[in-house]
């Protein structure tokens, strides 16, 4: 068991797959300086972004001058332009340089060094491994850290250590997650890669694994080096390219039957994405086909969310860990056939394949989303990439009362990016009406609505008169049928306005009867933000009580 120390009851899991956004509001004058904010953090933080090898638009510090309100102007809008890029990056963003730059208090620890710390406390119970060099930024994740040890008993054999914080989403007690893991260091299959060792505690897990000189599958598509930063290797490749139709359904006919063995051992996955697919040299060594395995099967068990969380987040029809590796499954199949990702939704229309007999299939996978589809996905696919592969699998059943703890923390896990999904919907369609509310165009029709109402109303239902008066006059106190009057129209002007003001208005007529419009106005003020324009059409129409 790995020796670390317990967390404190207080400790926050946080969600590193949430994105962050930065907005620059002001700027400030410090001794004669004009201050968005210290321009040495963000140079510090262009050049760590540097090794991306990304042309970012990064405006240049100026010495004269630096008080003249147009620069200051100008130069805001270039770093505001300069923020949304990197943080709408998926690489970039998830990089430890701009977690720690939006959000210093959240990412203030040095996660290598504490990673370190841990393993050495490690080894000094088990001195079978020793640390050959630590593998810093190797991949996305910013709380797991990957060290290539070696065994004493073969010191010739190199083997990836991981240490990882758990995350948000583990919901395995852990006795039930010791058990898992301890089961998967025994399993078996040719499109799984296998686990050498595991440990975990209350708070960290530890995980060896061989590791494979050929890297990942990524790392074939891009043409790049397994130990290279990930930001250098895959934020802007020089020599990516797509896979040949052979490679595609080999790797793709691999990667069916790894996700179909866990969802047939009931365990979830949905971290599927070509970083984590390993590929291995296999007989005959002049062959071009590699063997092809999934990583990072512990990674659901650990609470890890996903690096596609944030694009399955977006759409609530992939609410379940087998529709999540369908949809996986069709970006990586994407990637094999295009040599890239996609880009970010929503897409209209694909480039031409290179292969029409994938690319109808990398077009549906990328659109299948349906819970019944997930399951028939798989096996549809499965049959049209290639042959079977037949695995071994675990050595023993799992235990019915550990499937049962499986199927609790799947739940779990799904509820929750529900949950997440149903926030985020209710945050676009908020977001979508603020701004068609605050349009020019809105704003022009609410305006050209108040004066109509305000001619028509004032001078003719308000004042009881029964025609309209021939020249203006000033407004007379309202009899009781040119109140009841006032309000109904009142209300009717307010339905155009926005349905979200009905609760105003009918509150707005309950007061307003018996006690008439000024405290109808106190009232609505106190419901919301957003009735402010209902209010100013009540009280240019009912002006004087």
């Amino acid at each position: 068991m790995c020796s670390v120390d317990k967390p404190p009851a207080c400790r926050l899991l946080l969600d590193d797959t949430v994105p962050l956004a930065a907005v620059i509001e002001a700027s400030q004058t410090l001794q004669s300086h004009t201050v968005i904010r210290r321009y040495s953090d963000f140079d510090m933080l262009h050049s760590s972004l540097q090794v991306s090898g990304i042309s970012l638009s990064f405006p240049p510090k100026k010495l004269i001058g630096n008080m003249d309100r147009e620069f200051i102007a100008e130069r805001q809008k270039g770093l505001q332009a300069y923020l949304d890029y990197i943080t709408h990056n998926p690489l970039l963003s998830s990089s430890e340089a701009v977690k720690k730059f939006l959000d210093p208090n959240s990412y203030s620890s040095n996660y290598t060094e504490i990673a370190l710390q841990q393993v050495s406390m490690y080894f000094r119970s088990d001195s079978r491994w020793e640390v050959v060099e630590p593998l810093k930024d190797i991949g996305w994740r910013l709380r797991k850290q990957y060290f290539l040890i070696r065994s004493r008993e073969q010191p010739k054999d190199r083997n990836l250590l991981s240490w990882v914080d758990l995350g948000p989403d583990k919901f395995l007690s852990d006795k039930d997650l010791q058990a898992v893991m301890k089961l998967l260091t025994s399993m078996n299959h040719p499109c799984i890669g296998p686990l050498l060792f595991s440990s975990t505690s209350e708070s960290s897990a530890l995980v060896i694994r061989p590791f494979s000189e050929r890297g990942t599958l990524r790392d074939l598509i891009y043409k790049v080096k397994v130990k290279d930063v990930f930001l250098k290797k895959y934020c802007n490749p020089k020599k990516s390219e797509g896979l040949e139709l052979r490679q595609i359904q080999h790797y793709g006919r691999h990667i069916l039957e790894g996700l179909r063995f866990l969802q047939d051992q009931g365990l979830p996955y949905g971290h599927l994405q070509s970083s984590n697919v390993l590929l291995e040299q296999t007989p005959p060594a002049t062959s071009d086909l590699l063997a092809c395995r999934l990583l990072d099967v512990e990674n659901s068990l650990l609470g890890l969310p996903a690096f596609y969380r944030p694009l399955v987040a977006l759409n609530r029809r992939i609410n379940t860990t087998e529709c999540v590796d369908v949809f996986s499954f069709g970006l990586v199949l994407y990637e094999m056939t295009y040599g890239h990702p996609p880009e970010p939704p929503p897409v209209d229309q694909f480039p031409p394949s290179p292969h029409p007999a994938i690319g109808a299939h990398t077009h549906t996978h990328a659109r299948t989303h349906a819970r019944t589809h997930a399951r028939l996905g798989l096996e549809e696919r499965g049959g049209e990439l290639g042959s079977k592969v037949n695995g071994v699998g675990l050595p023993r059943q799992i235990p019915s009362r550990l499937k049962e703890a499986l199927r609790s923390s799947k739940e779990l896990l799904e509820r929750r990016l529900q949950e997440e999904q149903r926030q985020l919907n209710q945050h676009r369609r908020l977001t979508r009406a603020q701004s068609h509310h605050g349009s020019e165009e809105q704003k022009k029709r609410r305006k050209l609505l108040a004066r109509k109402v305000h001619t028509t109303i004032i001078y003719y239902y308000c004042s009881g008169a029964s025609s309209p008066p021939t020249s203006p006059s000033p407004p007379t106190p309202l009899s009781a049928t040119g109140l009841s009057a006032c309000l109904s129209l009142c209300l009717s002007a307010s339905l155009y306005v926005s349905v979200c003001l009905s609760g105003c208005m009918s509150a707005c007529i309950s007061v307003c009867l018996p006690v008439c419009l000024p405290l109808c106005v106190s009232v609505c003020v106190r419901l919301s933000a957003c009735l402010s324009v209902s209010l100013s059409v009540c009280l240019s129409v009912c002006p004087s009580v």
